[in-house]
């Protein structure tokens, strides 16, 4: 099956259900906010690595978290038992973000790069993006950012500065989502780690019909 290739001027997408079997989609195009937010509207996200053209995903499979279905392990009730935790949001939207780079590109590579950290802050001044910063004790101790549209939020990444910082930043975040009567969130691919926090894979037309509900709301 060909890939797409889009341009500049016309921001569009084809339909998501002709990407290829590893939710290949198309390639080109700019990191426009309108552009940006018709395609997260449609599950579809960019992972480019940086010198390439941009690169647009849309898995046919999809892995999600359910606000309601948050899994909080043993060991995590008793971390939150002996220390006090508590998330705020958008605290600083660029450091998060950068955070996030720096703790991937010095482990295992990263696709958030300059472009990305352009495009992301100026979804989030424009009320698209956010973060989520968590602390232990009263110091930062990880976070995470994505992308905020109807009553679904699509996560990008995630740091941890301090043992447990990402999961903490997740399981508040999902008990804040859900208290908002949130559909999901959308973790785009499958890892072992979000499985164990409750993560579960969907049909691309499952995740269509919550992403729908949430903009009907």
């Amino acid at each position: 099956m060909p890939i797409f290739r889009l341009d500049d001027e016309n921001i569009a997408f084809p339909d998501p259900r002709l990407a290829e079997e590893d939710g290949l989609l198309a390639v080109g195009g700019d990191l426009s906010v309108d552009r940006l937010v018709l395609a997260y509207s449609n599950g579809i996200f960019p992972w480019f690595n940086a010198g390439e053209p941009v690169l647009w995903w849309c898995p046919r499979e999809r892995f999600i978290i359910k606000p309601q279905d948050i899994h909080v392990s043993k060991s995590m009730l008793k971390f939150f038992r002996k220390h006090d935790t508590c998330i705020q949001l958008d605290r600083d939207f660029q450091d998060t973000m950068h955070r996030c780079r720096t703790k991937r590109e010095f482990a295992e590579g990263t696709w958030i790069n300059d472009d990305m950290e352009a495009a992301y802050y100026n979804l989030y001044l424009n009320g698209f993006a956010h973060s989520v910063e968590a602390y232990v004790d009263g110091e930062l101790a990880g976070g995470l950012y994505g992308v905020c549209l109807g009553r679904s939020f699509f996560g990008e990444s995630m740091f941890s500065d301090k043992p447990n910082g990402s999961k903490i930043a997740l399981i508040l975040l999902a008990e804040l989502l859900e208290e908002n009567h949130f559909l999901m969130i959308d973790c785009q691919f499958h890892t072992p780690h979000l499985e164990s926090m409750g993560g579960i894979s969907v049909s691309y037309d499952e995740y269509c019909l919550l992403l729908q509900q949430g903009f009907d709301f």
